[in-house]
């Protein structure tokens, strides 16, 4: 006889198991090497199956994935890894992660999931007081900066257009006004692809010189009008330095132009009294992008945009349907491109409500005092820290390019931490970026015991 299953009970079965497995990576990432094993990598290769004829039993699926994927990812989530400026993931805001993903909640409309829809308009309102940005901003989630980026670009390329006549919805981009758009010499390649999708390529941008941290020059900006879009930025990638936003909005708002604030990870520095005069002046911007899944710790994907001019981003984000029936309070899907997409806002709240304001203002400064600790011992054992460390980002040269290179390599490959490279103004160097929560003053010994061996083994 053929015996019955609980379906029930098979589906707690597997969510317990995905748990449990779960549960011991997280407690397992601070022991781990934060690179994974060269045989864990090629074990990857035993994923690539033809595609099964038959159903594949639940559990042996989940064990299969933990035990070839987990060794072969990154730990990221531990606190030892300085690279991409990629922040660890708070306990709280996985945990909300998974009750978000067993709603399994569409946060396009309200109607869809009243639960997400306030949750991510609260959110929204505690990023704009925290980051001491316009109370009545309007705003919405995507996945990154980079769309971020792009969905203040299109707003604000609407409304300069609508300004002089044109409406985008209805006439397209033929023949429109033509529009110039600004940028730093040293603006973030996220920002350049979003003004790529928005139809600016970069032949038709105008570059304005920076100083030697990458900061850009108010002496030097081009002549502005009420059809320029002027991008700056809250938070070099590689130096930290940070845009003088006061200088620049008021010359720009004096043309008519609009000012977008690319501020990804360093927008987040103006939660502490210590770093906040770094973020002076970028409140007068008329757009903001930032991540949650950098300096916050808020899992992937999470990226926020921020617009001034709410009629702005809903006219060029708002999709019109007879079924998409708009109720009277904020429909979340007319504020970004997406519409059918994931309930970020619930880990992004529960970030924001487990850490406070006193809990995120240490977070910065910690991570902050950790990145100079690391820049003081490098210039203390004779290597060149290339930037003024003003923030969490640190740059340091071993000597030559190639020199450099194979510091970087040899740091990655021996496991204790993980450190990327870059270009900085012609000269290599290794670039390392402090903003995980994870991150103790131990994490942050022995990753430099682990680089300063390495440097000083390739310069002897």
């Amino acid at each position: 006889m053929q015996t019955k299953t609980n379906p029930k009970a098979k589906t707690a079965d597997v969510l317990r198991n995905a748990a449990s497995r779960a549960i011991h990576y997280v407690e397992g990432a601070r022991e781990r090497r934060v690179a994974p094993a060269e045989k864990d990598v090629r074990n990857l290769k035993k994923f690539r199956e033809r595609f099964p004829d038959s159903p594949s039993d639940p559990m042996k699926v989940i064990e299969k994935l933990d035990d070839l994927g987990s060794p072969a990812t990154v730990a990221t989530t531990g606190g030892r890894y300085f690279g991409f400026v990629i922040g660890g993931t708070l306990p709280v805001a996985l945990a909300a992660n998974w009750l978000a993903g067993a709603w399994d909640q569409n946060a396009g409309l309200r109607v869809m999931s009243p639960a997400a829809a306030e949750l991510e308009e609260v959110a929204l309102r505690w990023v704009c007081e925290i980051l001491g940005l316009p109370e009545n901003c309007d705003g919405g989630l995507v996945t990154c900066a980079t769309t971020a980026n792009f969905t203040a670009v299109v707003a604000a390329r609407s409304a300069l257009l609508a300004r002089a006549g044109w409406n985008v919805a209805d006439d397209g981009m033929f023949g429109a006004p033509p529009i110039e758009v600004v940028v730093g010499e040293e603006v973030h390649a996220s920002l350049l692809k979003a003004l790529s999708l928005a139809g600016f390529g970069k032949k038709r941008l105008v570059g304005v010189e920076v100083d030697e941290q990458g900061r850009m020059r108010a002496d030097k900006l081009p002549p502005l009008s009420e059809r320029t879009i002027l991008c700056i930025q809250a938070g070099n990638v590689n130096t930290g330095a940070f845009d003088p936003a006061g200088e620049i909005c008021t010359r720009a708002h004096e043309q008519g132009a609009w000012v977008h604030v690319d501020g990804a990870f360093g927008l987040w520095a103006a939660v502490s009294p210590k770093y906040r005069q770094l973020t002076m002046g970028f409140e007068q911007a008329d757009s903001w992008a930032t991540d949650a899944h950098k300096w916050l710790n808020v899992n992937y994907d999470c990226g926020i945009v921020l617009v001034k001019d709410g009629m702005a981003m809903r006219s060029a984000m708002t999709m019109t349907a007879a079924y998409l029936q708009a109720g009277a309070l904020r429909e979340p899907m007319y504020h970004v491109p997406e519409a059918s997409r994931r309930a970020r806002g619930v880990e992004l709240w529960a970030a924001l409500k487990s850490l406070g304001r006193e809990g995120l203002c240490s977070l910065v400064e910690r991570t902050c005092a950790y990145a100079q600790r690391l820049a003081d011992a490098f210039r203390e054992a004779g290597f060149e820290v290339l930037n003024d460390v003003v923030l969490n980002q640190v740059l340091v040269s071993f000597g030559s390019a190639e020199v450099t290179q194979k510091v970087i390599r040899a740091v990655q490959e021996e496991g204790t931490c993980w450190c990327g490279g870059t270009v900085w103004q012609g000269k290599t160097a290794m670039r390392i970026s402090v903003c995980s929560w994870a991150t103790t003053e131990e994490d942050v010994e022995l990753s430099l015991a682990a680089i300063l061996r390495i440097g000083g083994a390739f310069r002897s």
